[in-house]
C-alpha cells in the first residue's frame, strides 16, 4: 500500500523538491513561474546528460532516527545550479538515482515539517556506486503548522483503501485489552460485550498481521480480550477491500498490526500493570544475529470484581392470554487470559527471505450469575410461580496459530512472488451448570442442571501470490488460496437430583455436529497510476465453496434419517468484483470512490445447533443450514488539511441480501426441573437467511496538533438503518428503521520532563434492530505517564468511568406474539497503575526487503450471534452477557 502511495507522490515530491532547490540557488532560471527542468523520476529533460552512475542513501529523522517516508529528493548540478533529476524516498526512507553523469553535484533534500538538508560534494564517477549512508534531518520547529501536519498525521493515516489508527501512542489503554483500542478507532464502534461493527454492521473480518485466526471464527469478541493493549501498533480499517482479500466481510476488514522489531543484538522488555479491576505481566523478548532473528512474548491477564445486576420483563401473547415473567439477578466474572508467540525470520539471501511463527492463547472466564429469581404470572395461574436458580457458566478455550512464509523479491521494483501456508485450531468448552433452589429458603440445591458444549474450529490454509509492474505506472496482481475447515460441536445435557451426581437427561439427547467446508478462490487485480494524479485499482475473485455437514446421530423429528447422512448443504459459487479510485488535489486533499461486493459465511456462533437454556425463559439455538449473505458496498471519501486541522469525510451505503437474521418466536419448554417439569411459553432465538438490510450514512473524523504539545480530535457517525425480515409468516414478520450515532473525542498533552496526559470519551447511541432497539452507553478515561530516562522505562496510572455507580443500558424488543423490556447495570469504574522497562541492546537493523504477504482468511460471520449454546450479544440482558445467559 505504501509502495502505492509513493507512486501517486512521486510528481508532487520531485516538483517540491525543485521548488526548494529553487529557494535556496537563487540562481536557477524560470523565477518567473517557470518551473526548473527537473524530471519525473526515471526520466530526463532533453538536455540532461546520462551515465552509470547510482547514488543512493537513507533519510532519517535526527531526533528519533526513524525513516523519513517520502523525503523529496534533487540533484544539483553545482555549475549550473539546475537540478539534473530527482526521486523520492520509499516507505524506509531509502532513495535511489540511477543512470547519472559523472562530475560533481550537490544533492537537495526536502520534507513538509523539516528543514532542507543539503549535501555537498557529491562525486560520481564509472567505477562504483556512491552510498551516502544515513541522512538526518531536523525539525523545522519555526513553521507551525508544517509541525501540526507531521503531528496529525502520525496519530490517523489514510491509505488508498484504508484508514491507520496508531494506537502505540495511546497511554490510557495501557494494561488493558484490544476492545480498550478499538473504541477509539475512527469509523469503529464497540459494544458492552465488546463485539466490533464498522459503520453500523457487525459482519467485520478481524486479523491479526495480516492473518486469521480460529479464535476471532469462535468469537471476536473472545479474540479481542487476548491480544494486549501494549502490544498493539496500528489498527488498519480496511474498508474496500481489493480483489487480493478473501471476499468475506461483509462491512470491510479490521488489521491488528502488533509491535514488532527488527533488532541486532537483544532486548527484553516488561510491562505489568495492576488495579481494581485487573492485573497483567507481560515479558517480550528479541534477538537478531546477521541473518536470523527469535521472538519470544508471553502475556497474562486476570480479571476480577467484574460485577453487575439485570431486571428483565417480558410477556408472551397465547390464545388464552397474556403470560408474563419477570427476572432479576446479580452477575459476577472473573477469568484469566493469556498469550504466547515464537517468531523466527531467515533473510535467505538478498531477495529472499522466510519467517515462521507459533502462537497459542487461552481464555478462561467464568460468570456466576447469583439469586436468578423468576417470576412467571400465566392466565392458568392462580398465584404466581417464583423460582429460583444460581448458575455457573465456565468459558474455556485455547488456540494454536502456525505459520510459515516464503518471499523472493526480484530485480525490477514490485515485483514479488510469495508463498504462505498456516495451520490454526481454536478448542473451546463452552459450559453451564445451574443449581435449582428450594423455593422456600431460595438456599437449599433441589435439583441441578447442566449443558455441555465441546467444540473445536480447525482451518488449513494455502495460498500463493505474485505481482508485477507493467511499464512505470501499471501494476498487475493474480494468485490462489485453498482453505479447508472442519468444525465440530458436541453437546450434551445432564440433570442431578439434590446435590447428588449428574445424569444423562432423559428428555434431551445430546449430538455431535460435524462441518467441513473447503474453499477454493483466485483473484487477479490491476492497478494504474495516471500522470494527472489519478489511481485506479481494479479486480475481481472467484470463491468456490463446498460443504459436508451431518450428525453423529438422528435429530429429533428426523424421518427415518440416517445417523452421519450428508444434511444437504449444496455448492455455491460467488465472483465479487471491487474498483477504487483516488485523485490527489492541490493543497493535501485526496478524494476517493470505491465499489465491491462481499459475501458473509456464517460462522459457529450462527451454526450450533446446541441449545442453551441458562436462563430457561430465554433460550438460544443456531442453524447449520444457513448459506452466506451478499453485501453491496459504495464509499464515496474525502480528506484534507485545513490550516492546522486534519479532515476526513466519507459517505457511505451499504446494501445487503439473503441476510442472516435472528428470528425470535414462543415456543412451550420445560422450565422447571427434570423431574418435576413445569411447562411454559419461552422465547426462543434461531437464524435464517431471510433478512434485508441497507444502511446509508457519513462518517466524519478530525485532528489537530496545537502549539506542538497539545492534541484534540474526534468524530462522529451517522447512519440511516432499515431492517425487514421478508418473512411471509405473520407472527415473524418485522421491520424496523432510525438513524443511528456514535461519537468519539480524545485529547493529549505533552509535558516536560517526560510526562504526558490523555484523555477519552466514547458514546454510542440507541442500536436499531430488527425486533427492538438496545441502549446507548458511554466509556471514558483518563491516563497520567511518566517516561524514565533514555526512556528505558515508564511508568502511569489510568482510570475508567470513574464517576459510574453504577452504568445502565436499556434495550427492548417486541413482535406480534411477545414484547420485552430490559435493564443492564453495569459496575465498570476502574483505576490501574502500570509499569513497564526494557533492558538489552537497542541497536535497529533494518533489512531493505519487501514484506512478504501472509494468509487471510477473512471469510467468517461472527461478532454477533449466539454461539448456539451462547445468549445473543444484541440482548445482553436477556440472559445474555450481562444478564441471565451465557457469557461472550
Amino acid at each position: 500500500m505504501k509502495k502505492k502511495l509513493r507512486t501517486l507522490l512521486l510528481g508532487i515530491a520531485v516538483i517540491a523538491a525543485t521548488n526548494a532547490a529553487h529557494a535556496q540557488f537563487p540562481a536557477l532560471p524560470g523565477g518567473g513561474g517557470q518551473r526548473p527542468p527537473a524530471a519525473i523520476p526515471g526520466t530526463s529533460s532533453d538536455d540532461s546528460p546520462r551515465g552509470n552512475a547510482k547514488l543512493t542513501g537513507v533519510v532519517v529523522d535526527s531526533t528519533t532516527n526513524k525513516p523519513v517516508e517520502f523525503a523529496s529528493i534533487a540533484l544539483i548540478d553545482t555549475k549550473t545550479k539546475k537540478p539534473i533529476d530527482g526521486t523520492v524516498a520509499d516507505d524506509k526512507g531509502k532513495f535511489t538515482l540511477n543512470k547519472l553523469p559523472e562530475g560533481e553535484f550537490q544533492l537537495l533534500i526536502s520534507f513538509v515539517g523539516y528543514r532542507n538538508k543539503t549535501v555537498s560534494s557529491v562525486k560520481l564517477n564509472r567505477k562504483g556506486d556512491v552510498d551516502l549512508g544515513t541522512v538526518k534531518l531536523g525539525a523545522d520547529v519555526r513553521t507551525l503548522k508544517e509541525v501540526e501536519v507531521v503531528g496529525q498525521a502520525s496519530l490517523v493515516e489514510e491509505k488508498v483503501d484504508r484508514l491507520v489508527y496508531n494506537a502505540d501512542k495511546d497511554i490510557t489503554a495501557k494494561g488493558g485489552d484490544a476492545t480498550d483500542v478499538m473504541r477509539k478507532v475512527p469509523l469503529l464502534s464497540v459494544d458492552l460485550d465488546g463485539n466490533v461493527s464498522l459503520r453500523g454492521s457487525s459482519n467485520v473480518r478481524v486479523l491479526i498481521n495480516n492473518k486469521p485466526s480460529t479464535i476471532v471464527a469462535s468469537s471476536v469478541a473472545d479474540a479481542l480480550k487476548q491480544i494486549p493493549a501494549d502490544m498493539i501498533k496500528t489498527v488498519e480499517v480496511i474498508t474496500s477491500p481489493s480483489a487480493k482479500y478473501d471476499a468475506e466481510g461483509s462491512a470491510g476488514i479490521i488489521n491488528i498490526i502488533t509491535k514488532k522489531t527488527t533488532l541486532q543484538g537483544f532486548t527484553l522488555n516488561l510491562d505489568t500493570g495492576v488495579g481494581n479491576r485487573g492485573s497483567n505481566l507481560g515479558l517480550n523478548g528479541n534477538l537478531r544475529t546477521g541473518k536470523m532473528g527469535f521472538s519470544l512474548s508471553g502475556f497474562g491477564r486476570a480479571n476480577y470484581n467484574v460485577i453487575g445486576k439485570f431486571a428483565n420483563t417480558q410477556r408472551t401473547f397465547g390464545s388464552k392470554g397474556t403470560t408474563t415473567t419477570e427476572q432479576t439477578a446479580d452477575t459476577r466474572n472473573h477469568g484469566i487470559f493469556g498469550q504466547y508467540t515464537l517468531g523466527w525470520d531467515y533473510d535467505i539471501s538478498k531477495n529472499s527471505s522466510i519467517t515462521a511463527s507459533l502462537r497459542y492463547g487461552a481464555r478462561n472466564n467464568y460468570q456466576n450469575q447469583d439469586n436468578f429469581l423468576t417470576r412467571t404470572s400465566s392466565p392458568s395461574d392462580y398465584f404466581p410461580r417464583v423460582s429460583d436458580r444460581n448458575v455457573l457458566t465456565k468459558d474455556l478455550s485455547g488456540t494454536v496459530d502456525a505459520n510459515i512464509d516464503y518471499t523472493r523479491t526480484y530485480a525490477k521494483p514490485q515485483q514479488e512472488l510469495s508463498v504462505s501456508a498456516q495451520f490454526s485450531r481454536n478448542n473451546r468448552n463452552n459450559d453451564f451448570t445451574a443449581d435449582i433452589l428450594n423455593n422456600s429458603d431460595f438456599a437449599t440445591i433441589v435439583a441441578r442442571q447442566q449443558n455441555l458444549n465441546n467444540s473445536y474450529n480447525q482451518e488449513t490454509t494455502i495460498q500463493g501470490d505474485y505481482q508485477t509492474p507493467i511499464g512505470k505506472n501499471q501494476l498487475i496482481e493474480f494468485g490462489g488460496k485453498g482453505i479447508f475447515r472442519q468444525v465440530e460441536s458436541a453437546f450434551s445435557y445432564n440433570y442431578g437430583v439434590g446435590s447428588g451426581a449428574l445424569l444423562p437427561d432423559p428428555t434431551r439427547t445430546g449430538n455431535t455436529l460435524n462441518y467441513d467446508q473447503s474453499i477454493g478462490a483466485g483473484y487477479v487485480s490491476y492497478t494504474l497510476t495516471t500522470k494527472n494524479k489519478y489511481t485506479i485499482k481494479a479486480g475481481t475473485r472467484y470463491e468456490h465453496t463446498t460443504i459436508n455437514a451431518n450428525y453423529s446421530q438422528n435429530q429429533p423429528g428426523e424421518q427415518g434419517g440416517v445417523a452421519g447422512q450428508d444434511l444437504g448443504i449444496p455448492s455455491y459459487n460467488n465472483l465479487v468484483p471491487s474498483i477504487n479510485i483516488s485523485k490527489s488535489l492541490k493543497g493535501g486533499k485526496t478524494v476517493k470512490v470505491a465499489y465491491n461486493r462481499r459475501l458473509q459465511r456464517p460462522g459457529i456462533q450462527f451454526l450450533n445447533p446446541n441449545i442453551n437454556t441458562s436462563n430457561p425463559t430465554n433460550i438460544t439455538q443456531g442453524n447449520p443450514l444457513l448459506s452466506p449473505e451478499l453485501t453491496d458496498n459504495f464509499e464515496l471519501s474525502s480528506s484534507a488539511y485545513i490550516k492546522s486541522v486534519y479532515l476526513n469525510v466519507a459517505l457511505f451505503a451499504r446494501q445487503t441480501n439473503n441476510s442472516i437474521t435472528s428470528v425470535r418466536d414462543t415456543v412451550t419448554s420445560s422450565v422447571g426441573q427434570v423431574n418435576n417439569p413445569a411447562l411454559s411459553q419461552v422465547i426462543r432465538t434461531t437464524y435464517l437467511n431471510i433478512g434485508k438490510e441497507s444502511a446509508y450514512g457519513a462518517n466524519v473524523f478530525g485532528n489537530a496538533t496545537l502549539f506542538s504539545k497539545w492534541q484534540i480530535g474526534g468524530g462522529v457517525d451517522v447512519y440511516y438503518s432499515y431492517l425487514t425480515n421478508n418473512s411471509s409468516t405473520f407472527i415473524y414478520n418485522a421491520t424496523n428503521s432510525g438513524w443511528v450515532v456514535t461519537g468519539r473525542f480524545f485529547t493529549g498533552l505533552t509535558l516536560k520532563n517526560g510526562w504526558g496526559l490523555q484523555g477519552f470519551g466514547f458514546i454510542r447511541g440507541k442500536q436499531v434492530q430488527l425486533q427492538g432497539s438496545q441502549g446507548g452507553f458511554a466509556f471514558y478515561s483518563l491516563g497520567l505517564k511518566k517516561d524514565l530516562k533514555d526512556k528505558r522505562g515508564s511508568f502511569g496510572i489510568a482510570g475508567e468511568n470513574f464517576f459510574n455507580h453504577p452504568f445502565t443500558v436499556r434495550s427492548e424488543s417486541s413482535s406480534p406474539i411477545f414484547a420485552q423490556n430490559s435493564l443492564t447495570s453495569l459496575y465498570n469504574a476502574g483505576i490501574r497503575v502500570n509499569f513497564s522497562y526494557k533492558i538489552g541492546k537497542l541497536s535497529f537493523d533494518q533489512p531493505q526487503r519487501k514484506k512478504g504477504r501472509s494468509v487471510e482468511n477473512d471469510d467468517i460471520k461472527s461478532g454477533e450471534g449466539g454461539d448456539g449454546g451462547q445468549q445473543p450479544q444484541q440482548q445482553p440482558a436477556q440472559g445474555g452477557n450481562r444478564g441471565g445467559g451465557r457469557p461472550r
